[in-house]
């Protein structure tokens, strides 16, 4: 089984290229991030078109994640236990649409756009810690009760665990996604038990590089995409890789496919 995740950055804006990797790469689940739409908005026609099924989670033009799967697609859940909300200055909190699970060619896989964070001082960095940390929790207790349990956290991380996963730790010291909470909160997912995949095979790519300053041509990018595969889950990883190509030519999303290839 072909597994991707790839936050796409407005599924409406790039549905073509969308299809057209899909097509090219033999995919059988694709885990999308920020789909910027509400559930009725999103482009379902295509992709049914093309011998998928749909399951989508979003409110409004932020956040919004999706399952694709041509391997089947049950029990959808679109927040995992103990996700936490978010609740802005005089609102009710809200569980914003950053998670969607179903059953694919019996894997439990999780769609996950982790919190962004905004600022170190801003209250979305102490979200995303939570929802990190609640998604570590999660995960445990999954374990806790199926070992052999087949599960799959992938998506957009928001976090670089590494100095070399940005072009320039000078540049990032003591800010967003290098901060030593983000990285122990995604370290404590992979103590829980759920082992990230690619980079043994992919060790020096990044998945992401800003619109901004010519970032892609001068390769300054950051690694934040990652798939975190439960114990007996990851024992079926052959290969994985990143399509590095899909950053290139008009239209693209900031971010690129992350690919992991599963034995039966």
């Amino acid at each position: 089984m072909r597994l991707v995740t790839w936050n796409v950055n407005s599924i409406r804006t790039r549905i073509d290229r969308v299809i057209g990797f899909l097509e090219r790469s033999d995919t059988d689940v694709l885990a999308i991030q920020e789909t910027k739409c509400k559930v009725e908005q999103f482009p379902y026609a295509p992709f049914e078109e093309a011998g998928y099924e749909v399951a989508v989670a979003g409110l409004n033009q932020w956040n919004g994640v999706a399952l694709i799967s041509r391997v089947g697609l049950e029990n959808v859940r679109t927040s995992f236990d103990g996700q936490p909300a978010f609740a802005k200055p005089d609102k009710e909190p809200v569980v914003e649409p950053r998670a969607i699970g179903a059953t694919c060619g019996g894997v439990d896989v999780w769609s996950l756009y982790i919190p962004n964070g905004r600022s170190i001082t801003d209250p979305h960095y102490a979200y995303k810690l939570s929802f990190l940390n609640a998604l570590t929790e999660y995960g445990r207790s999954r374990l806790a009760d199926d070992p052999a349990a087949q599960i799959a956290f992938v998506g957009d991380y928001n976090v670089a665990p590494l100095d070399t996963d940005v072009w320039d730790i000078e540049v990032f010291r003591d800010n967003l996604y290098v901060t030593e909470g983000e990285r122990s909160a995604l370290a404590a997912l992979a103590d829980a038990g759920f082992a990230e995949v690619t980079r043994s095979h992919e060790p020096d790519q990044y998945t992401f590089w800003d619109y901004q300053q010519l970032r892609f041509p001068k390769n300054q990018g950051m690694r934040i995409d990652f798939q975190h595969l439960s114990p007996a889950l990851a024992e079926r990883v052959s290969t994985a890789s990143i399509d590095r190509d899909e950053r290139k030519g008009k239209g693209s999303s900031d971010h690129v496919p992350v690919i992991v290839d599963l034995l039966d």
